[in-house]
């Protein structure tokens, strides 16, 4: 067993990359990690250092991105309030390992290859932590599978939600809209009648059909958005250029929102596939609704014409229940090695998972649907 520094130095030989490029989710691609740090938007300069675990043997291999973190930046699972324990007690929160997709919290494969190596990988990975005085290792938006195979180990389930929108084989938005209450109806049209009233309309532009002055152009509108709150930008340029290059692995798609034929605002998703993946998005101009057509009425849409039956379209956000998406209780994996931290962050979770299920229960409780149209559990 290894510790990579960088993922260059796995062969593209490796049966990993065929399972990374057979996989129905685009962030399982080892493809998309390797352009993460390539372009230099996670390495040890914005404090994501590559310390991935690699197992080769006879019974196969077994990939674990990890990464030691200076930071939480870029996770969008917060722990702060676990650092200021620590701190408090005079021990080092930091550094800490985290396995997940840089700046990414879409929920995917954080095991790769033959999950039976598991075991040994998870004890080098705690000695390890034991021998360079790491207190924690954190694996961020797992996959159902993930959770199964770690079930039995020391990891601690931190629960949270999302919300998601399901196809329920819908022929046209229109039919999708007949499922509403009447008065949810009337607000989405409304909402996308102001974008239409604006004479602004939509362009879609995916895979190998993005050239480099899309990109350019959806550079902008994204930079937009981190300036707009105050902040720097994740990602850089280079990163979404070179996404192109592995076309059909990561399948982006663009909505670029047009505005007598000049773009103004766009939406950045990836395909995989039976889901459709929001992820960024900014608009050089400040119209109301843009971010509700852009983000999800398209989005929508798209799965509608292309009968794609998820659209995952980020984290966090009542207001998408109102639009049709459902609420999902979903978990991270937390692994501490302080036995009487172990022991208070483990009751924290059970009491924080308590309020997790009264907020589902009451967003369940809620619907925009008509009876006819609910969701039959």
């Amino acid at each position: 067993m290894t510790f990579l520094s960088d993922l260059s130095s796995l062969s593209e030989s490796s049966n990993l990359f065929q399972k990374s490029h057979d996989s129905n989710n685009p962030f399982e691609s080892i493809e998309y990690y390797k352009n993460l740090e390539l372009t230099g938007c996670a390495d040890k300069h914005t404090g994501w250092i590559p310390n991935h675990v690699y197992v080769d043997s006879s019974q196969g291999s077994l990939l674990i991105p990890i990464y030691q973190k200076l930071n939480s930046y870029g996770e969008f699972i917060f722990d702060y309030v676990w650092e200021n324990a620590f701190t408090q007690h005079g021990i080092n929160y930091y550094p800490k390992l985290v396995s997940t997709v840089p700046f990414t919290p879409c929920h995917s494969n954080k095991i790769i290859g033959n999950t039976k190596l598991i075991n040994e990988a998870v004890d080098k990975v705690t000695d390890f932590m034991a021998q360079q005085k790491i207190s924690t290792w954190h694996i961020l938006f797992p996959s159902d599978q993930d959770i199964h195979v770690l079930n039995n180990s020391m990891f601690i389930k931190r629960y949270g939600h999302r919300f998601i929108w399901k196809n329920y084989a819908y022929q046209s938005f229109e039919e999708y809209l007949d499922k509403f209450k009447s008065r949810q109806r009337k607000n989405i049209k409304k909402e996308r009648q102001t974008i239409a009233d604006a004479g602004i309309k939509f362009e879609i532009i995916e895979g190998d059909k993005i050239q480099d002055h899309h990109w350019e152009k959806f550079f902008n509108f994204y930079c937009q958005t981190y300036f707009d709150r105050g902040q720097s930008p994740y990602l850089n340029l280079d990163f979404f250029k070179s996404l192109t290059l592995f076309n059909p692995k990561i399948s982006p798609l663009i909505f670029f929102a047009k505005h007598r034929d000049e773009f103004i605002g766009a939406s950045l998703c990836f395909r995989g596939g039976n889901t459709l993946y929001g992820r960024h998005w900014g608009s050089t101009i400040l119209l109301k609704n843009l971010h509700f057509e852009a983000c999800y009425y398209q989005g929508i849409e798209y799965c509608i014409n292309n009968k794609i039956e998820n659209f995952d379209p980020g984290i966090q956000g009542e207001h998408k229940l109102r639009r049709g998406f459902e609420v999902h209780k979903k978990c991270s994996l937390h692994l501490i090695l302080e036995k009487d931290f172990r022991e208070a962050i483990e009751r924290f979770c059970i009491e924080e998972e308590r309020h997790i299920d009264q907020y589902i229960a009451s967003c369940k409780n809620y619907t925009p649907f008509s009876n006819d149209g609910r969701i039959k559990e």
